[in-house]
């Protein structure tokens, strides 16, 4: 019986490729301070805020008593930011609804006729 040794002589070699994996996110289409984009929103906002917000909450598919419950506004925010892919955090919509509410409303507004 014949004994044959393997002797390897060159080491396997492996390619390396990059790739970059994105995740998928998109950014919001008007600032959240473009509040004359849209003069029709804009006006809602400034003398009827409570009626931007329940349009805004119906056209996500909630209840228009949404915008009047603590806090919702900020849900509504995550929750449309969620829906079209937005980055950001529940941090970022917590300022955004806390120090510019109208404003931000507003661009939740010009969001969804945008994207509607």
């Amino acid at each position: 019986m014949e004994y044959q040794a393997n002797v390897i002589s060159s080491q396997p070699q492996i390619t390396v490729k990059e790739y970059t994996v994105s995740s998928g996110l998109m950014e919001w289409s008007t600032n959240v301070c473009d509040c004359c984009e849209d003069c029709g929103i804009c006006l809602c906002a400034a003398f009827v805020p409570c009626i931007l917000a329940c349009k805004v909450a119906q056209d996500n598919g909630d209840s228009c008593c949404v915008a009047c419950l603590p806090g919702a506004m900020i849900a509504l925010r995550t929750s449309i930011r969620s829906r079209y892919r937005i980055s950001g955090s529940v941090c970022d919509d917590w300022v955004v609804m806390a120090c510019l509410p109208w404003c931000g409303l507003c661009q939740m507004a010009r969001e969804q006729k945008i994207r509607g």
